[in-house]
């Protein structure tokens, strides 16, 4: 869908936290391919052999369902009208256990940080500017919330066009444009980066 109005597309965008009662609209977003590959974002939440096993009869996405049914916090959905069109996942980086055997992405500090480790994107919505905006969303969520630290791990191009299965980290230059920082560049192309809400 190319919106002719985007001023008035993006301000029409709503977001909310992932419950039960929204949780429809998150496999509707996600498909018949949990997003890719079956991943229904619990590739930074499980071991790679739990993820792998969980690729078959549901197991990631009922392992996903069983997070948002003991009420843990797994990430925003952004709708446009009643249409899912944005994810991102977040909650306390201790959440990611990939995060925290990252070699890269190791805490520069002990500060309770909550982590953005992916996106989603409807691929109707995509390029129109719905990924800063998913990001305020998620700022003004988190100022709501008390949340002082967002953290993320976006990626910065090493080519022109990057395929839209490896943009699910996020790019940088989306996190720039909603005032994220980078903390970190142990990873050229992988910086960390950070929003500090006063």
């Amino acid at each position: 869908m190319k919106t002719t109005n985007n001023n008035k597309f993006l301000s029409a965008l709503r977001f909310e936290p992932l419950t039960k009662n929204n949780w429809d609209k998150f496999v509707e977003l996600f498909g018949n391919k949990g997003a890719c590959g079956n991943c229904w974002c619990m590739f930074f939440r499980l071991s790679k052999t739990d993820f792998e096993k969980g690729k078959t009869n549901d197991g990631n996405k009922n392992a996903m369902k069983q997070l948002v049914w003991n009420n843990q916090p797994t990430g925003l959905l952004g709708f446009y009208e009643d249409l899912p069109v944005a994810w991102c996942a977040f909650a306390p980086r201790k959440d990611f256990p990939k995060l925290q055997k990252s070699r890269v992405h190791k805490p520069i500090d002990d500060k309770p940080v909550w982590s953005v480790p992916c996106t989603f994107i409807a691929k109707n919505f995509r390029r129109q500017g719905v990924s800063v905006a998913l990001l305020k969303g998620l700022i003004d969520y988190a100022k709501e919330n008390q949340i002082k630290i967002i953290e993320a791990y976006p990626t910065i191009p090493t080519q022109e066009k990057l395929s839209d299965a490896f943009a699910w980290i996020g790019l940088y230059k989306s996190f720039e444009r909603a005032g994220f920082k980078i903390v970190d560049r142990t990873s050229q192309n992988r910086p960390m980066v950070r929003y500090y809400i006063d």
